[in-house]
């Protein structure tokens, strides 16, 4: 069982793992992290209130975060044929994983944000900083390292999303996983691949966290 053929397949899992990991985080991202600031400026009292766009915006992050994934992968698979031509393998899955995680990021770069000191944006706007030079210059700036935290634990729950696409064969080492470790029984498979899950994520979690750290300008 344990030949060449299984250490390649092992290594083809780990492969497709990181490329719907790293690939759907950061277009998620480029969702997300618009998605975020926008939920920040425009709440009440903020630098450009807007309460139906508020509104709109909290209702589709609620309502798409408060769908399971599986259901989700699954009532997609129309949109995800029209955009890769398929709904199996490590590219049709990254359809499912982008439009699930970019609404959880708008949600962690919202919290980021609002951990800034109000003194400080304030202080920029009594020196005439427009809304946009304030976002760029201030918010995003003074708050690397909490979203650096924030794509870490993106990345890791993205990374949990990709092993649950294993059920629709989505590839990556879920499926594998999925395949022979549930489907034939095999639990030496299941547990190599539990165990390289586990390693991913500490790894990723770990860079993530470096970086975090640098970035803080309080040490």
């Amino acid at each position: 069982m344990w030949d060449s053929t299984m250490f390649e397949m092992l290594g083809k899992g780990i492969g497709e793992t990181l490329y719907m990991t790293l690939f759907s985080t950061l277009l998620a991202y480029v969702i997300g992290l618009p998605l975020g600031i926008a939920l920040v400026v425009t709440e009440k009292e903020s630098l450009l209130p807007n309460k139906w766009v508020n509104s709109i915006l909290n209702i589709i992050v609620n309502i798409t975060r408060s769908v399971p994934f599986l259901i989700l992968l699954v009532f997609i698979q129309p949109l995800t044929r029209a955009i890769v031509g398929t709904a199996i393998g490590s590219t049709a899955t990254i359809v499912p994983l982008v439009v699930a995680a970019a609404p959880f990021i708008g949600r962690m770069v919202e919290s980021s944000i609002k951990e800034l000191d109000k003194g400080v944006i304030e202080a920029a706007l009594s020196m005439g900083a427009s809304p946009l030079q304030i976002i760029w210059k201030v918010m995003l700036p003074e708050t690397k390292p909490s979203l650096w935290v924030g794509a870490a634990i993106s990345s890791t729950t993205i990374l949990g999303y990709s092993a649950m696409a294993g059920f629709t064969s989505g590839g990556g080492l879920g499926d594998i996983a999925i395949r022979y470790g549930y489907n034939r029984y095999q639990t030496d498979v299941m547990f190599v691949t539990v165990v390289l899950l586990v390693v991913i994520v500490q790894v990723l979690q770990g860079i993530g966290m470096k970086i975090a750290s640098k970035q803080d300008k309080r040490k």
